[in-house]
C-alpha cells in the first residue's frame, strides 16, 4: 500500500523542483482570472484555480494525494464557474506523474477519473440540458470529451514509456553488474587455478633438482669414500663431481626462488629453465659411471618446454635408479630423435619391484603429468626379470604451442 501512496519518495531536491513547477503554473494560470468575471464568482474562480494547481507540490511525494486534491478543487470549480479554466493543466501533469511512478494497473485509475471528469466537464462547459440538448451541443460534446480524455491519456502513455525505459535501463545495469561480478569471481578462480599450477610446477622443479642432485652427490660421496685409499685421484674426481653438482643445483634453485621474489618492476627475468636436450649427455655422465647413454638421430629444434620435459624425465628416472636400483645395478638411457617425435627409454637391471621405499614420492606422477601435458605418453613399470623401465614418446608438432 505504501508503494502506491508514496511510491518514489521525494528528496529535498524533488520538493524544490515540484514547488518551483507549482509556483510557475500558478503564475501562468491564476492571474488571468482576476479580471473579466462577475464580482460574485471571480474570487471563488481564482481560489479554485489556486487550489487545483497547488497539490502538484505533492506529485512525487504522493501522486494519488495530489490527484485527490486536484479532483476536490476541480469539483469546486465546476460549481462556481461554468467555463473551462487554464488550471486544468494540473490534470495532464498528475496523469504523467502517476503513470511514471505508480506501479501496476492501479495507475490506470487516473484514466478512469479523467474520462468521467471529461464527460461531466463537457456537459458543464457546453451548458447542455440533459432533457433538451441542442444539435450543436450534441455535435461538440464528443469533440470536447475526446480532447479532454486525450489530455489525460497522452501524458499517461508518455509516463508509462519513460517508466518502462527507466526499468529496462536499470535491468541492463543490474545485468551488467552481475556479469561483472561473475567475471571477477571467474578471474579469482582462474587466478587460484593458475597459482596452484605454478605451485605444482615449482614443487616439481625443486623435486627434480634436489632429489637428483642429492642422489648424485650421495653416490659420488660413497664411491669416493670406497676408493679414497686405493685411488686418491678417483676420490678427487668424485669430490669435483659433488661440487659441480651442488653448484648447478644451487644455481637452478636460485633462479626459481628469484622468480618467486621478483615483482613486476624488477625488469626482464628469464623464466625458462636452462636444461635442454643438449644437456642430457652431461646429466647422464654426472649421474654415475653405471649409467650409459645411447642417442639416435640429432636433437631437433624443439620448444623449451619440450626439451625441459625430456630432460626432467631422464633426470627423475636416473634419480630413482640411484635411490632404488642398488649399488651394483646399471642403467641404459636410450633417446631416439625422430622427425615427428622424441622417444626415450630408461631401463635398469636393479631390484625393480623388490626395491624397498620408506614412503613413495611424487616423482613418477610428476613425470606422467609432464609428458601428458606435452601430448605424449609415458609408461613406468618394473620388469619381470628384475629392474625398472621408464619409456615414452612426445610428439614434436603437438608440443610446439606449449612453450
Amino acid at each position: 500500500m505504501r508503494e502506491v501512496l508514496f511510491p518514489p519518495g521525494a528528496t529535498r531536491y524533488d520538493w524544490l523542483l515540484d514547488a518551483a513547477l507549482t509556483l510557475g503554473l500558478e503564475l501562468v494560470t491564476v492571474p488571468l482570472y482576476f479580471f473579466g468575471y462577475s464580482a460574485s464568482f471571480a474570487p471563488l474562480a481564482v481560489l479554485s484555480s489556486v487550489l487545483m494547481v497547488a497539490p502538484l507540490v505533492l506529485r512525487r511525494h504522493s501522486p494519488f494525494l495530489a490527484l485527490a486534491g486536484i479532483i476536490a478543487a476541480w469539483a469546486m470549480q465546476l460549481v462556481v464557474y461554468d467555463e473551462m479554466m487554464l488550471s486544468l493543466v494540473a490534470m495532464p501533469v498528475v496523469s504523467y506523474t502517476i503513470a511514471r511512478w505508480i506501479p501496476g494497473i492501479v495507475a490506470r485509475l487516473v484514466i478512469a477519473v479523467g474520462t468521467v471528469g471529461s464527460v461531466i466537464g463537457g456537459v458543464r462547459w457546453l451548458h447542455i440540458d440533459p432533457l433538451n440538448p441542442s444539435a450543436m451541443q450534441l455535435l461538440w460534446f464528443p469533440v470536447v470529451v475526446m480532447v479532454c480524455v486525450g489530455l489525460v491519456v497522452t501524458p499517461y502513455a508518455i509516463g508509462r514509456r519513460v517508466k518502462e525505459s527507466f526499468e529496462a535501463h536499470e535491468h541492463m545495469v543490474q545485468t551488467a553488474e552481475e556479469r561483472y561480478r561473475s567475471q571477477l569471481v571467474e578471474r579469482e578462480q582462474q587466478a587460484r587455478i593458475t597459482e596452484a599450477a605454478v605451485r605444482t610446477q615449482i614443487a616439481r622443479e625443486l623435486h627434480d633438482i634436489v632429489a637428483h642432485s642429492l642422489s648424485v652427490m650421495i653416490v659420488q660421496a660413497e664411491g669416493g669414500k670406497a676408493v679414497a685409499a686405493k685411488k686418491p685421484e678417483s676420490a678427487i674426481q668424485a669430490l669435483d663431481t659433488i661440487a659441480e653438482t651442488g653448484r648447478e643445483a644451487l644455481t637452478e634453485m636460485r633462479r626459481i626462488l628469484g622468480v618467486l621474489r621478483s615483482g613486476p618492476s624488477d625488469g626482464d627475468i628469464d623464466y625458462a629453465p636452462t636444461p635442454k636436450l643438449a644437456d642430457i649427455p652431461d646429466l647422464v655422465a654426472r649421474t654415475s659411471d653405471r649409467a650409459r647413454l645411447h642417442v639416435t638421430g640429432e636433437p631437433p629444434n624443439a620448444s623449451q618446454a619440450l626439451q625441459l620435459t625430456v630432460y626432467r624425465v631422464v633426470q627423475e628416472a636416473l634419480t630413482n635408479f640411484l635411490k632404488h636400483a642398488g649399488p651394483s645395478a646399471s642403467a641404459d638411457v636410450s633417446i631416439q630423435y625422430g622427425s615427428n617425435s622424441i622417444a626415450f627409454d630408461i631401463t635398469d637391471d636393479g631390484e625393480g619391484a623388490k626395491a624397498a621405499t620408506d614412503h613413495p614420492g611424487h616423482g613418477l606422477k610428476g613425470m606422467q603429468e609432464r609428458v601428458t601435458s606435452m601430448g605424449g605418453w609415458l609408461s613406468t613399470h618394473p620388469l619381470p626379470e628384475g629392474g625398472f623401465q621408464v619409456r615414452g614418446v612426445i610428439p614434436l608438432r603437438l608440443s610446439e604451442g606449449k612453450e
